[in-house]
C-alpha cells in the first residue's frame, strides 16, 4: 500500500514539475526578442536570462531550509503559485523594467527544482532513488521539447507582429494548473520523524572549507569543467534568438522550433544512447567526445548561413550537452563520500549557476562589442580550455579514491 501511495506521489510530482518546466521552456527562446520590444540593447536582453539564474542561485537553498522546517508541500504550493504571478506579469508587461521585475521573481520561485528533488529523496530508497530522481530529468527534458514548440505555434509566424504576450499568459496559466493540481493530489512528504533526523544531521553535518576543497585536485578539475561547459551553453541559449534574427532574418516562431529541436535530440541521447555509449568508450573518454561536439557545434553556429549546416551545427551542441553534463555529476559523485554528497553536489550547482549568470551578461557584451557571432566562437575558446581541462581528469583518474579518503 506504502509502495502504491509513494507511485502515486511520484507521479503527481512529476507532472507538477513538468508543467512547471514547460512555462520555462516556452519562454527562454523567445525572450531576448521579447526584450527587444521595449527597445532593450542585446547585453539588456541576454541579463533578462542572467537575472533569472541570479535569483535562482540564491533562493534555492533558502527554499530548501524552509522545506526542512515547514514541509515539502507548503513551499512547492508557494513557488507554484508565485509562478503564476511571474508569468501573468510578464505577459502584461509593458516597458523592460517590468520584464527585469517578473523575471527576477521566477527565478525566486525557480529555487524549487531542489524541493522537488529532496520530495524525491523523502519517499524512496538509496535502492531506487536514482529511478526516482530521473523524473526530474524526465520532467525537463519534456518541458524543453514541447515547450518551445507551444511557444512557436502561440507568438506566431509573422515576425513583424508576434505575439509576445500570449506565451507568457499560457505559461501562467499552466503554472496555476501546477498549483491545482499540487493543492489537490501532492501529500507532504516529510514526517516528524525525518525532520528529527534533518535537525541532528545539520548539527553534527561537518563542513567543507575552501582549503580542504583545494586539496583535491580531481574535484576542482571537474568542477571547472562543469562551469566552462555551462558557461557556454548559457551563453548561446542568451543570444542564439538575436542571432537568428540578425543573420537569418528569423522570428522568434523558427528559433523556438529550433530550440525544439535541440531537445528533442537531447532527449534522444540521455534516453536511449549514453547508456551504451558509456558502456563502449567509458565515461572520460565520453566527456571529452561531448566537450569536441559542444565546442565544434558553437563554432559552426557562428559560421552557418543555412539551414542545414544549422541543424548539424545545433545537433553537435545537443549531443555535447547531453554527454558532458551528467557525465560530470557522476564523476563528481562517484569521488565523493556518502556522507558529503549534498555538500559536494551542491558546491557543483552553485558553480554551474554563476555560469548561467555570467554566460548571458559576456555573451551581451560580446554580441554588442564584436558582432553576432563573437558569442559562438567565444565559446569555442571556453571549450578549448575545457578540453585541456579533461585531459588533466583523463591522466589522474586512478587519484578519486585517495581524494575520497582525504
Amino acid at each position: 500500500m506504502e509502495s502504491k501511495n509513494h507511485s502515486k506521489s511520484m507521479f503527481a510530482l512529476f507532472l507538477t514539475v513538468f508543467i512547471d518546466l514547460l512555462g520555462f521552456g516556452i519562454i527562454l527562446p523567445i525572450l531576448p526578442l521579447y526584450a527587444e520590444q521595449f527597445g532593450a540593447k542585446p547585453n539588456e536582453a541576454t541579463l533578462l536570462v542572467a537575472i533569472y539564474s541570479l535569483m535562482q542561485f540564491l533562493f534555492a537553498p533558502l527554499w530548501g531550509r524552509f522545506s526542512d522546517r515547514y514541509g515539502r508541500r507548503p513551499i512547492l504550493l508557494l513557488t507554484l503559485f508565485g509562478s503564476v504571478i511571474a508569468y501573468t506579469g510578464l505577459g502584461f508587461a509593458n516597458s523592460l523594467w517590468m520584464l527585469f521585475l517578473a523575471r527576477s521573481l521566477a527565478g525566486i520561485m525557480a529555487g524549487n527544482i531542489s524541493t522537488a528533488q529532496a520530495y524525491i529523496a523523502d519517499i524512496t530508497t538509496p535502492v531506487n532513488r536514482a529511478r526516482g530522481m530521473g523524473i526530474i530529468g524526465a520532467a525537463f527534458g519534456l518541458g524543453f521539447i514541447l515547450g518551445p514548440a507551444i511557444g512557436g505555434l502561440l507568438i506566431g509566424s509573422d515576425p513583424d507582429n508576434a505575439n509576445f504576450h500570449l506565451p507568457s499568459l499560457f505559461a501562467g496559466g499552466l503554472s496555476l494548473l501546477a498549483f491545482l493540481y499540487a493543492l489537490i493530489l501532492l501529500p507532504e512528504s516529510l514526517n516528524s520523524e525525518t525532520k528529527a533526523k534533518i535537525k541532528v544531521h545539520r548539527q553534527h553535518q561537518r563542513r567543507l572549507n575552501l582549503l580542504q576543497l583545494s586539496q583535491r585536485p580531481q574535484f576542482c578539475v571537474l568542477v571547472g569543467i562543469y562551469f566552462l561547459v555551462t558557461f557556454a551553453v548559457a551563453a548561446m541559449d542568451s543570444t542564439l534568438a538575436l542571432w537568428s534574427k540578425q543573420q537569418l532574418n528569423w522570428g522568434p516562431q523558427q528559433t523556438s522550433y529550433l530550440f525544439a529541436f535541440m531537445g528533442i535530440v537531447s532527449t534522444i541521447i540521455q534516453g536511449g544512447l549514453i547508456g551504451f555509449l558509456k558502456k563502449h568508450f567509458g565515461e572520460i573518454k565520453l566527456l571529452i567526445l561531448g566537450i569536441l561536439g559542444l565546442g565544434l557545434g558553437l563554432l559552426l553556429i557562428g559560421f552557418s548561413q543555412s539551414l542545414i549546416l544549422l541543424l548539424v551545427a545545433t545537433t553537435l551542441v545537443a549531443w555535447g550537452i547531453s554527454i558532458s553534463q551528467p557525465i560530470l555529476n557522476s564523476l563528481i559523485s562517484q569521488m565523493t563520500a556518502p556522507e558529503e554528497q549534498g555538500q559536494i553536489l551542491g558546491i557543483a550547482s552553485s558553480c554551474s549557476a554563476l555560469a548561467r549568470i555570467g554566460g548571458p551578461t559576456w555573451a551581451g557584451i560580446s554580441f554588442m562589442k564584436f558582432g553576432s557571432y563573437a558569442p559562438f566562437l567565444s565559446g569555442t575558446l571556453v571549450m578549448l580550455v575545457a578540453l585541456t581541462l579533461s585531459f588533466r581528469v583523463t591522466k589522474n583518474v586512478y587519484e578519486v579514491k585517495t581524494e575520497r579518503i582525504a
